[in-house]
C-alpha cells in the first residue's frame, strides 16, 4: 500500500477482511475497533516497564504484553473477517492457558485481594486499569455480535484478559512501594 488514505471509507462505509463494505457504525467495525484501542493502550505499558526493572519480572511482563497485542490483533483479525474461510483458526486455548498461568504467576506475588479497588498510583497501575476497563468494553461488543461470529474461545480469551490486566494493576502497585487505595 503506497499511500494511507484511498477516500472509499469518506462517505462513512468500510471494508470488512472479506470484501463486504458496511457502514463504519457496524457493530463489527465497533468491536475491532475497540480491540485496536487496547492494543494501543497494551502498547502504551509496555513502553513503560521500565518502571519495574527493579523486579525480576520485568522482562516476563514486558514480553507477556507483547503476546497479548499479537493475540489481540489476531482477534481483531477474526471480527473483521467473521465469514472468510481462508483465516487460519488461531489457538485461542493456548492464550487462554498462558493468561491463567501468567495471572496465577503475578497473583502469587501480591497480597490476598481485601476490598474493590481505586486506581491510583503509580500512574501506570491506573493505565493499567483504563485498559482493563477498554477490555470489558471490548468484550461487550463481542457478545453483541453472537456465536455466529464470536467463539466461546474468543470470548473466553478476552475475559481471562480482563483478570490478568486486573492482577497486573495491582503486582505493579505492590512492586513500585506503592499503597494499594481499598474501596472500603
Amino acid at each position: 500500500m503506497n499511500k494511507i488514505y484511498t477516500g472509499t471509507g469518506d462517505q462513512g462505509m468500510t471494508f470488512l477482511a472479506d470484501g463486504s463494505r458496511v457502514p463504519k457504525t457496524d457493530p463489527r467495525v465497533a468491536a475491532y475497533g475497540k480491540t485496536d484501542e487496547l492494543i494501543s493502550w497494551i502498547g502504551l505499558l509496555r513502553s513503560q516497564t521500565e518502571l519495574l526493572k527493579e523486579s525480576s519480572s520485568h522482562k516476563y511482563i514486558e514480553s507477556s504484553l507483547r503476546k497479548i497485542q499479537v493475540d489481540l490483533m489476531h482477534l481483531a483479525g477474526c471480527l473483521a473477517g467473521a465469514k472468510r474461510k481462508d483465516l487460519s483458526p488461531y489457538n485461542y486455548d493456548e492464550s487462554i492457558l498462558f493468561l491463567e498461568r501468567a495471572i496465577d504467576k503475578v497473583q502469587s506475588q501480591i497480597p490476598a485481594l481485601q476490598s474493590f479497588i481505586l486506581p491510583n498510583t503509580p500512574p501506570l497501575a491506573s493505565q493499567v486499569h483504563i485498559s482493563r476497563t477498554v477490555c470489558r468494553e471490548t468484550e461487550r461488543l463481542m457478545v453483541s455480535l453472537g456465536t455466529d461470529i464470536v467463539t466461546a474461545p474468543m470470548l473466553k480469551y478476552i475475559n481471562r484478559l480482563s483478570d490478568y490486566l486486573f492482577v497486573l494493576a495491582r503486582f505493579i502497585t505492590v512492586r513500585t512501594g506503592c499503597k494499594e487505595d481499598f474501596f472500603i
